[in-house]
């Protein structure tokens, strides 16, 4: 009787956060098609493997792809093997992968709070509040899988009411997950606090033999699971990519001056890159005076729970700052022990200082101060726009449907000027509503930058006719799963292979990115279309090929195809 009320009481606990998330998430996700270059890059390694039956090696444009371990790949052949190819699978995945992750939170936070049940309900809540999260999660890519993992083998390092001592085994499988989704920067976001553990475990200050030994086995059976899979895998993708696997991949991202055989995206910044990031990593909880004021007047004693988050983040976020590498998304498993630190510190401050917890000045009104002007920002852009004070095609594109969204963000405003109880429950369904819409004015405005269907349209087409095709410069699989290509795109880099390739294809394509569009690309190619801030032109080859070499090509037995940036819908221009 009392596990049935103890499991009623968790299912209750997960009311109303999980659902309005879900909502949301779903509604976003589904709002525009997978993002290039970050979704599409995955989609089409997902693709090549599942094309050619190759579950052992990624593969991206019939090359070996070693940046990324391939658990995600496989879970998404495991809808595919049910549902079918679709590119509806792997965006539930994402949904369901970040659901699962502010419930991991939530169990942590109970279990290491049980001082505070208030901390269980508000750490969820911060974390679905922010901004970068939330968008992120909507790209299929690896790191909401990774989060996921972490917080779980966290999860196992946790005591309950009947069991202190850690889940070794659902640690070390936690890790190997981690680890097969990710490679190696999963130990980054788990070991702090193992190593840390008699900092804040009272278990392991009293058992440091076990903690340490057990973990360490742990570990060990993690990486016995990555090697499992990365040994076939590095003999049957051949000695380049065997190094790459075990060395350079992973190296030229932490250390400058390691060279690889082939351009790797290392995306170095410099060590205070993150802390200048964190206003974009934390909104809108950034603007919360009441958190910060509470994490900053924090004083000893500790409860084993603030211990345990500030073991978590800090030393991991000092690591990752270190790392010569750095995107926003390497920090994703962060945040959540940020959220889960600040939903603490509030905890700690209600109960020793209630009239600084309740001061009004340390509320939400610097963020409904912010909403409001934004929203003024909003009702005035299209004056602006038609005054020509504003000339950016963004701004141009937003302008159209601004004033319904600044009605939208008033209102957000106007409730974040609210006092009073549930203050932090207004924050966060205020930062998710607010980032849901800036999601849909994106949809709505400026999609059609990033939409590239026309363009996949027209590949697929040619593809399906057996022509080669070819990239002017870098391709990273942005057209290969929706144009479902089952043979590789060549990379043209200067003038003579490209003339090369037309030689040898002269009925192929070949696919351009300039930043600006001639009269030439208006009257001789096939296909014009936005591209971000750039375009997309596909050109015949020998068309192409007749325009590199000076020669006045033959007239084309259609007009170019021109699609224009300010029509979401792509109808075709006269």
């Amino acid at each position: 009787m009392s596990n049935a009320y103890s499991r009623s009481e968790h299912l209750r606990s997960l009311w109303p956060w999980l659902p309005l998330w879900t909502v949301a998430a779903l509604l976003a996700i589904f709002s525009h098609g997978p993002m290039p270059l970050y979704s599409t890059r995955t989609l089409a390694v997902a693709w090549e493997m599942w094309a050619h039956h190759d579950w052992l090696v990624p593969h991206l444009n019939g090359q070996p792809y070693s940046e990324k371990a391939p658990l995600l790949f496989w879970l998404i052949h495991a809808g595919w093997f049910v549902f079918g190819v679709n590119d509806v699978w792997p965006r539930v995945l994402e949904v369901i992968f970040g659901g699962a992750e502010l419930v991991l939170l939530s169990v942590i936070a109970r279990r290491m709070f049980p001082e505070h049940p208030w901390v269980a309900k508000a750490a969820p809540w911060m974390l679905l509040a922010l901004s970068y999260a939330f968008l992120f999660g909507l790209q299929v890519m690896y790191d909401v899988l990774l989060a996921m993992w972490a917080l779980a083998a966290l999860l196992s390092l946790t005591p309950t009411l009947r069991r202190q001592e850690p889940r070794w085994l659902l640690f070390g499988l936690c890790i190997g997950f981690g680890l097969l989704t990710k490679g190696p920067v999963m130990l980054l976001h788990v070991l702090f606090p193992w190593l840390l553990g008699p900092l804040w475990s009272n278990w392991a200050r009293t058992h440091r033999a076990r903690w340490y030994g057990r973990g360490t086995l742990a570990v060990l059976l993690g990486l016995v699971m990555l090697l499992a899979w990365a040994l076939p895998a590095g003999f049957a993708g051949g000695e380049a990519y065997r190094h790459r696997l075990f060395f350079s991949q992973t190296a030229a991202r932490v250390i400058h001056g390691v060279q690889t055989a082939k351009p790797l995206q290392s995306h170095a910044h410099p060590v205070l890159w993150y802390v200048l990031m964190l206003p974009a990593l934390l909104f809108p909880l950034i603007g919360w005076p009441r958190a910060w004021v509470a994490l900053a007047t924090l004083r000893r004693p500790l409860s084993s729970g603030m211990r345990f988050a500030l073991c978590w983040v800090l030393p991991t976020f000092v690591v990752f700052s270190l790392i010569r590498g750095k995107q926003l998304y390497y920090l994703l498993p962060e945040l959540a022990g940020t959220t889960l630190l600040l939903a603490g510190a509030v905890a700690v401050l209600r109960e020793r200082r209630p009239a600084l917890a309740r001061r009004a000045w340390l509320g939400t009104w610097p963020l409904g101060v912010c909403s409001m002007t934004f929203a003024v920002f909003l009702f005035v852009l299209p004056a602006l726009v038609a005054s020509h004070r504003l000339h950016s095609e963004w701004m141009v594109s937003l302008a159209s449907y601004s004033r319904f969204f600044g009605a939208l963000f008033l209102l957000l405003g106007l409730l974040l000027l609210l006092r009073g109880r549930g203050e932090m429950r207004r924050l966060a369904v205020a930062g998710l509503i607010c980032t849901l819409g800036l999601n849909t004015l994106f949809t709505l405005t400026s999609w059609s930058r990033f939409d590239l269907g026309p363009s996949t349209r027209l590949v697929r087409v040619a593809a399906d006719a057996h022509h080669a095709l070819a990239m002017v410069g870098n391709y990273d699989g942005e057209f290969t799963f929706a144009a479902r290509l089952r043979q590789p795109v060549t990379m043209l880099y200067g003038n003579p292979p490209l003339l090369a390739f037309a030689k040898a294809h002269p009925d192929g394509l070949i696919i351009a990115h300039p930043s600006k569009l001639d009269a030439a690309m208006l009257r001789y190619a096939m296909l014009v279309q936005p591209f971000r801030s750039t375009w997309i032109v596909v050109w015949p080859a020998a068309t192409l090929a007749d325009l590199h070499s000076g020669i006045t090509p033959p007239e084309p037995a259609e007009p170019t195809r021109v699609y224009s940036p300010s029509d979401w819908r792509y109808r075709t221009l006269p």
